[in-house]
């Protein structure tokens, strides 16, 4: 249906991920990649795509209007899907305003660029162009132990700045659709996992922490629950909805799992033993050790997948513990991508920062 692809953030994890995705499966398609490269961004992370000659890079910024109107009308692009985001919950702790700066104003210098280019100057309708936006479970708040979990209806209830970040630009979207006619979708989507997640992450820090020998920290009790999807079934799910999503609506996107953070860990440990026999670390669970909570810590989230399911046929393929399987299975292999990511600006000044100063605030 859509044969030129713009994809904002596509250097990061889920972005790279999702452009990996479509240049596999999608024989005609062409892919432009808008990444700024900033810390969470990587060409190491889109060495050796598939079918290159359908895929351009373009370093720059999304609030950079007359720069994305000229990838528009140059690339004929019509579908948008814009990952391009600040998400680490933390970092929005410590660090807010960037937050703000990137997901609404970029996502509003966005929409500005294709409702000039779309709507002004092609005059396109539903049927032609599609722009499709990513966000998360995070800006429905939190859940109780015994609460149902969130469906696309469910009030936004944020906690965090980042939370609070995207459901801005969430509301953005919605408002330049009901405005303006702008055909959007837009995916809600739980916590990710799997290759080239930057290593500040939950799953990857205790893949490698455990590696190395280094204390593997757990936020408060550690029996937060989240919902967690593997990257590769949450590629093919935005892809489903950019295809045959009802122009408008929203869908939920998550694993069909609950476990605690705690869980979590623990299950990365007993592969990691059962992978690293011979490792002096083992058995790995020791390394386990109590920190500080985050300031407002959200207890719970769970996601309803039954709309895309029952709309789109779309189910996730991988079940937690094949996931995460992949996923150590994939860092322990990738060890010059580790060093790559590794050697970036501010990346261990940061883990210093946000992990080694909790645990030293417990002695």
């Amino acid at each position: 249906m859509f044969s030129h692809i713009l994809v904002t953030g596509g250097a990061g994890f889920i972005g790279s991920n999702f452009v990996r995705t479509v240049l596999r499966t999608q024989p005609d398609v062409f892919v432009v990649n808008l990444d700024l490269l900033t810390y969470a961004g990587s060409l190491e992370n889109l060495k050796e795509l598939p079918s290159p000659d359908r895929y351009e890079f373009t370093k720059g910024d999304i609030c950079d209007q007359a720069l994305v109107e000229d990838i528009l009308r140059r690339y004929k692009i019509d579908a948008v899907v814009h990952f391009a985001a600040e998400s680490h919950v933390d970092r929005s702790i410590l660090g807010p305003a960037a937050f703000v700066h990137t997901n609404i104003l970029g996502t509003f210098s966005l929409l500005e660029a294709v409702r000039k280019v779309w709507l002004g100057e092609r005059k396109a309708d539903a049927g032609t162009v599609r722009y499709h936006h990513i966000s998360t479970d995070e800006v429905f708040g939190s859940l109780t132990a015994d609460a149902p979990a969130f469906e696309e209806n469910t009030p936004y209830s944020p906690n965090s700045p980042y939370a609070a970040s995207k459901a801005s630009s969430d509301h953005l979207v919605r408002a330049y659709a009901h405005t303006y006619g702008l055909p959007i979708t837009l995916t809600n989507c739980s916590n990710n996992y799997g290759p080239y997640q930057f290593p500040e992450k939950l799953i990857p820090l205790m893949i490698l922490n455990a590696l190395e020998g280094k204390p593997l920290p757990i936020y408060g009790d550690g029996k937060q629950i989240r919902d967690w999807l593997y990257v590769e079934d949450h590629c093919e799910a935005i892809w489903q909805v950019l295809q045959s999503g009802q122009t408008g609506e929203s869908y939920n996107v998550g694993g069909n799992n609950q476990p605690t953070n705690l869980e979590i860990v623990d299950a990365i440990c007993d592969i990691l033993d059962e992978l690293k026999p011979a490792s002096p670390y083992r058995p790995h669970a020791g390394l386990k050790k109590s920190v500080a909570d985050r300031p407002g810590h959200d207890r719970r989230y769970a996601m309803n997948i039954n709309k895309i399911g029952l709309e789109l046929g779309w189910q996730p393929k991988y079940a937690l513990k094949e996931g995460l399987l992949k996923t150590v299975r994939w860092y322990l292999e990738h060890g010059n991508w580790i060093q790559a990511i590794r050697k970036q600006k501010e990346y261990q000044s940061w883990l210093d920062k946000n992990y080694t100063e909790r645990v030293e605030s417990k002695k």
